[in-house]
Order: structure tokens, then sequence, then C-alpha cells
């Protein structure tokens, strides 16, 4: 056998779906059919899980696609048939938790994840090793927008502007190209069955890398790199911290039926190669955004060249306004980052105090802390949520695109475009010169 020959025999098992469920039924996953059939002896308690399950009492068919249209990519393997007589039922039909059978039946989870765009939903599934999927539940949403949102504040705001914002020139560029590359190599998601879809919030993206895997690669590995040296810590820290993120992160899209093990393996081996190439001109970039006197312009007209560029790729999916968010995202944060440091708001200490001390934890210290957590949050929500309730009907009229239905209006790149990356351009750029302005001002700097 060529080398090639075993490559290929590799990668397909790799990416062979039943290894995904065989991990799963390994951490105490099964598919619906096992907690019907538990229910089965008494009707009326299959009755009530179902009235539990969904609150109402008729069923809701699955939409075809998000607009009425054909399918997004990959659905045609990712949907489980319903049969009448099992009780079983497409994904994305039914979601919620079911109530107990009996003292000695293990509990059914449907997992609340939801695609407001799609109106898919996750799978219900039985779960018999709760703390393992709490665990996976945690490290999954290390990839998603909750945690970036309070994350990348929480370094800028607390700890170290310039490892903050470095960070977020790096996850971009990785995100970025992770995103792109999906849509290029258009890999569905593992086929279900005999997956069972934990998740589905992502489910009309392609498999392949996996970006949860490259953000959960790229971060903590990023982290050490750019506070080794500037800081006082033992090397050993980022020896656990890197494998103990990244190894969770992979593993819990897995475990969610989200991805194969080639998708996650390629995702951190993408991801070196990123890093690998571009880690040297992460402090280029950073100066350049600074201190360069039309560093706004250009970061603004490239990210968003980037962003058009994206949406040409394929046809709509979520992975759009993903893209368009980093994007936004990074670019806002960027030309925050400039004016601050015009103004003189947020000056990075100099290089010969380095490496920085650890101050010692004092109520003061800690308040503040506490304070521009809070009011810096409080003002980013109002600051998205404006932004939000503007740029969509705006875009709608610029345009002539019907705005009475926002999930199908959101599905034109003339909306999805500028409501992402003006909505979160500005969310940005309010983490780092706006609320630290408001913070200078009101002394909790």
């Amino acid at each position: 056998m060529s080398v090639g020959q075993w490559l290929a025999q590799l990668m397909s098992s790799l990416q062979d779906p039943q290894k995904v469920a065989r991990f799963q039924q390994l951490c105490g996953v099964e598919a619906l059919a096992s907690c019907t059939a538990a229910a089965a002896a008494d009707p009326r308690e299959d009755e009530k899980a179902e009235a539990h399950l969904t609150g109402e009492s008729r069923r809701r068919e699955r939409q075809p696609g998000p607009s009425g249209g054909p399918p997004p990519p990959g659905s045609d393997r990712n949907q489980c048939p319903a049969k009448l007589g099992d009780g079983g039922a497409p994904n994305g039909v039914r979601n919620g938790r079911a109530t107990e059978v009996g003292p000695a039946s293990p509990r059914c989870a449907g997992l609340l994840r939801r695609n407001s765009l799609t109106d898919e939903e996750g799978q219900l599934a039985h779960v018999s090793n709760w703390p393992l999927h709490y665990l996976f539940c945690f490290g999954t949403e290390l990839g998603n927008e909750l945690f970036y949102i309070l994350f990348f504040p929480f370094w800028i705001w607390n700890l170290d502007a310039l490892v903050g914002r470095r960070l977020v020139v790096i996850w971009v560029l990785v995100m970025y190209l992770g995103q792109c590359t999906k849509d290029i190599i258009r890999w569905p998601r593992p086929a279900s069955p005999p997956v069972v879809k934990l998740e589905v919030f992502y489910n009309s993206e392609y498999s392949m890398p996996s970006t949860h895997a490259m953000s959960g690669t790229a971060i903590p590995i990023s982290m050490i790199l750019l506070t080794y040296g500037r800081w006082q810590y033992p090397l050993t820290y980022g020896l656990i911290l890197i494998p103990c993120w990244c190894s969770l992160v992979c593993i819990s899209r897995i475990y969610m039926g989200m991805h194969s093990i080639l998708d996650v393996i390629a995702g951190f081996l993408y991801t070196i190669l990123i890093l690998v190439i571009f880690y040297p001109f992460v402090d280029v970039i950073d100066n350049f955004n600074q201190t360069h006197r039309y560093a706004p312009l250009i970061i603004i007209g490239l990210h968003l060249a980037l962003g058009i560029f994206s949406f040409t790729l394929d046809t709509w999916s979520t992975s759009r306004g993903d893209t368009a968010e980093i994007l936004g995202s990074g670019a806002g944060i960027a030309c925050g980052s400039h004016f601050t440091y015009k103004m003189g708001l947020l000056l990075d200490p100099p290089l010969d105090i380095l490496p920085l001390a650890r101050h010692p934890i004092s109520m003061t210290l800690f308040g503040k802390a506490i304070l521009r957590i809070f009011i810096g949050m409080l003002f980013v929500l109002v600051v998205r949520d404006i932004m939000k309730r503007i740029t969509v009907p705006l875009a709608c009229k610029i345009f002539s695109i019907p705005c009475d239905d926002i999930r199908k209006a959101r599905q034109h790149m003339e909306v999805e475009l500028p409501y992402r990356y003006i909505t979160y351009g500005m969310v940005g750029f309010s983490i780092t010169f706006l609320i630290p302005y408001i913070f200078f001002f009101i002394g909790i700097s």
C-alpha cells in the first residue's frame, strides 16, 4: 500500500460517523429510541413527557430550510426520519428535558440550544453520565459568542490590554481562515443516524475543519506565547493549560455530534500552521493598528473586503453571519485601540519594567475589577441591542428588501453583512475606546 492510499484510508476511517456514535455511547449518550422504549409501557407518562418537552399538544414539523427553500448543507444526511410506530422524530422537532419514567430509568435530555435563524433544535437524547455531559457543554461554550464577549473584554479591562488586543488579532485571523476553508471544502456534518445531534446551532455550516477546535487551540497557545516573559509565572502553567483547554474543546465537539475525529484533528493542525506563519507578524499588526495615521481607514476597508469575499464563497449558512461578526469585532477593537492610544487612555507599560509583577489582590483592586466588568458589559449589551434595532431595518430599507420576516431578511448579504459588521464593530470599538473612557471618567481605570 502506497503512502497516498494509506493516508486516504486513515482519513476515511477518522471521518467515519460510527466512531463519533461509539464515542457518544461510551460517554453515556444514546439515541431517542432508548428513551421512548422505556416510556412505552405507560402512555400517560409518555404524554406527560411530551407535554413537558414541547409545551404544546401538537408537534411542529421541521422546515426544509432556513427560508423555505433548499435544505441547509448536509441536512439530507443529518436528518433522522420519523417512524410513527416507535416515537421517532426528525432532528429539531422536539426540544426540552424529558421527565423520568421510573426510579430505575435513566434521565433523558433534550439540549436547549436552538438556531433562531433555521429553527433547528437539539435532538432528544438519553444521557446517563451527567457530570461528563455538563463538562462537555462547558467545553463547547469555550468556542461560542458568550465566551468571547466575556473573555476578551476581561483581558483588556482588567489584566493586560496589549495581550488582549493581540489575542483578538490572532482569533480573527484563525477564525476567518477556518470559516472560509469550511465553505471551500464543503464537507457535511457527521450523519445522523448514527450520530446523536446534541447541538444543532451550527448545523447548517459545513464541518471541515472544526473552528471550535481552531479557537480552542489558538487562544491558549497564544495566551502563553504572549504572556511568557511579560508576566511572572512558571512555564508549567502553560504546559498544563494548553492541553487541558485544547483537548476539552476538541472532544466536546465530537461528544455533541457536530464533528468527526478528522475535523478536530484538522482544525488543530491547521491552527498550528497558521500560528507558525503569522504569529511573528502579530506585534507589527498591533503596532500598526495603534500608531499608523491612516490605520482606521485601512482596518475598516480590509475587514469589509474580507467579509464581502466570504459571502461569495457559497450559499447562505450561519457561517456568513459568524464571519462578518468576527471581522466586525476585530475591526472595532483595532480602531478603538488606535483612538485609545492617540488619547493616552490605555498606555502599555514600558519594556524596561518587564516582566510585570503580580499585584497583591486587595478589596479595592477586586472591587474595581467587578465594577469594570459590570459597567462595561452593561454598556456592551446596550450598544449591541441598539445597533441591532437600527441596522437591520435600515439595511432593508436601503436595499429594498422586505423586513416583515427578519430571519429571511438576514439571509441576504446586503442585510447580514452590514448588520453583523456594524453592530459588532461598534461593540469592539466600545470595548477598547468608549468603555475605557468611561472608566477613566469615573475613576476606576
